[in-house]
């Protein structure tokens, strides 16, 4: 009957005052706790009835569907109302008031209860009415479907109404599909032919778009190409002045770092030195000065340190010499006035001792009089019986605490033997990482030093290839300007021949062709002098700039 109620009953009107005697019914039969004994612990639940832990869920269930059929048939409905229609259900209105928020925050599709309680107007908010704002009411599940399943019913009760005529729709239909096996043939050829103009026309606008393409495509290679090929040349241009740049600024920084060095090791402040005072600077009287200096340092430091220790040794002797009789009468009147305290501590405990004897002495006379040695056996013997018997607890404590302390330690030495063996074996395991780490961070430098050396040997090269460069350039430079400053008038060939068959004096000199000239000629050239070249010795021992 409660099953029943719970799954076709619709009125919550009557829905708890019909299932209140039947919980009370279920209570009774399975021996469960009243209403008034619910607020006990579960253990005396589970001991009045085996299925006694099962009636508060169920209250709750038919607080559920309370809830679920009020929010069908109510937009709002006050508080105290509610308190009416939950009053048979045996629970406080706090509980129910938990049960609405936790049913009303639960997550999930499941959910699709919305309820919200509403204090300031003493009332109970379902559905639609429970959210804030009404421009959401229409996207609500709802009122999403409700057109639809009211055009579904309503069709439904048109079919039930007024049936259709199954004849006269099966001849429509036949005249359908007769009409469109008629007019299939035609139908398809023409969506053919449609097919292909429509496929020609693709055709011919991709191929005008591809041929466009190919033009703008070809257009903008040439110009890319002209491009680039400038933008190398001007790259290459400036790639040749930046090397030179780059090398003259290599050299004059190696120089100044040079003779910073030096300068700063002299004890010389150059911080505010500007570049052109640097240059003035000659690097090798720096280092010969500095050397002379440093090595001046080390003596002088030599020679103070040889008289400092030559000089305490001299302190530490006099001094010595000056405190040892000062050092002994201080050990002598330390040694005395020992002497006296230890002697006067003698007497004070000998006396001390002696009165503490005579006070013990009257004590005992004391207690001799009163008979009082006489019972001491008595009260030892009582005493000892009650010490022996807590001795014997105490034994047995003491070996079952022996005991629990030996298979304790037993169970440390295992626990320590196990931890000691896991931190070797993960100490063996860092220190093996540690080497391959190490092995790997060695290799790394490794490549890295000998990256290093490849980029200076480079370096080295390409400054050698470019001073070599330079150097040839300027030779060439020079070689030209010597044959642009020659003199034009040219010797005839009877002085060619003297001068090639004759010795030294006057004409006698060995004519030497402008690509093999630099060296001295044989006697002197045309005028005296030496040998017919660019510089020097020239038309009279003159030089040609």
């Amino acid at each position: 009957e409660l099953y029943t109620l719970l799954e076709d009953n619709s009125n919550p009107l009557i829905l708890v005052e019909r299932a209140a005697p039947l919980l009370e019914r279920l209570r009774t039969e399975v021996g469960a706790p009243t209403a008034d004994e619910d607020k006990k612990d579960e253990d005396d639940v589970e001991q009045a009835g085996p299925l006694g832990r099962y009636v508060k869920p169920l209250t709750s269930v038919l607080l559920l569907k309370l809830l679920h059929s009020l929010s069908a048939s109510y937009h709002t409905i006050s508080l105290d109302h509610i308190k009416t229609l939950t009053s048979g259900l045996g629970i406080s209105f706090i509980e129910v008031e938990k049960t609405i928020v936790s049913t009303s925050y639960s997550k999930g599709k499941s959910s699709s209860l919305r309820v919200r309680i509403d204090h300031r107007a003493n009332c109970l908010r379902f559905g639609d009415a429970a959210t804030a704002g009404g421009g959401r009411q229409l996207e609500s599940d709802a009122m999403r479907s409700q057109l639809t399943t009211l055009s579904k019913q309503l069709s439904s009760v048109c079919t039930i109404i007024n049936p259709t005529d199954e004849v006269h729709s099966a001849a429509v239909r036949q005249a359908i599909f007769n009409d469109v096996r008629s007019n299939l043939e035609s139908e398809h050829e023409s969506m053919l032919a449609r097919k292909e103009l429509i496929e020609k026309r693709k055709e011919e606008a991709e191929r005008l778009a591809q041929e466009k393409i190919k033009e703008e495509r070809r257009i903008k290679a040439e110009q890319a190409a002209a491009a680039k090929a400038e933008e190398e040349r001007r790259l290459a241009r400036e790639q040749q002045l930046r090397e030179r740049e780059k090398l003259a600024k290599v050299q004059r920084e190696m120089e100044a770092m040079e003779k910073k060095r030096y300068l700063e090791a002299m004890g010389k402040n150059t911080e505010n030195m500007t570049e052109d005072q640097l240059a003035l600077v000659d690097t090798a009287a720096l280092a010969k000065e500095h050397a002379e200096k440093a090595n001046k340092k080390k003596d002088e430091a030599e020679r103070k340190v040889r008289e400092m220790s030559k000089k305490l040794d001299y302190i530490v002797r006099a001094t010595r010499i000056e405190e040892l009789p000062l050092v002994k009468a201080k050990n002598e009147e330390k040694i005395k006035a020992e002497r006296e305290r230890h002697e006067a501590d003698v007497i004070a405990k000998a006396k001390k001792a002696k009165a503490q004897w005579e006070q013990n002495v009257k004590d005992k006379e004391a207690l001799e009089a009163h008979s009082i040695f006489s019972h001491l056996s008595i009260f030892e013997e009582k005493a000892m019986v009650g010490r022996r018997a807590a001795h014997v607890v105490l034994c047995a404590e003491e070996d079952k605490r022996a005991e629990m302390e030996a298979e304790e330690g037993k169970l440390n030495r295992a626990r320590r033997r196990k931890e000691a063996e896991e931190r070797r074996i993960q100490a063996e395991k860092e220190e093996e990482e540690r080497r391959i780490q190490a092995e790997k961070e060695e290799a790394e430098r490794l490549k890295r030093e000998e990256e290093k050396r490849k980029r200076q040997a480079e370096e080295e090269e390409r400054r050698k290839k470019e001073l070599a460069r330079m150097d040839e350039a300027r030779e060439k430079r020079e070689r030209e300007r010597a044959d642009q400053n020659r003199p034009t008038d040219a010797p005839s060939s009877s002085a060619l021949d003297a001068a090639s068959a004759g010795g030294g004096g006057g004409r006698g000199g060995k004519y030497v062709p402008p690509s093999r000239r630099g060296g001295g000629g044989g006697g002197g050239g045309y005028g005296g002098g030496g040998g017919y070249q660019d510089r020097g010795g020239g038309y009279g021992g003159g030089r040609y700039e």
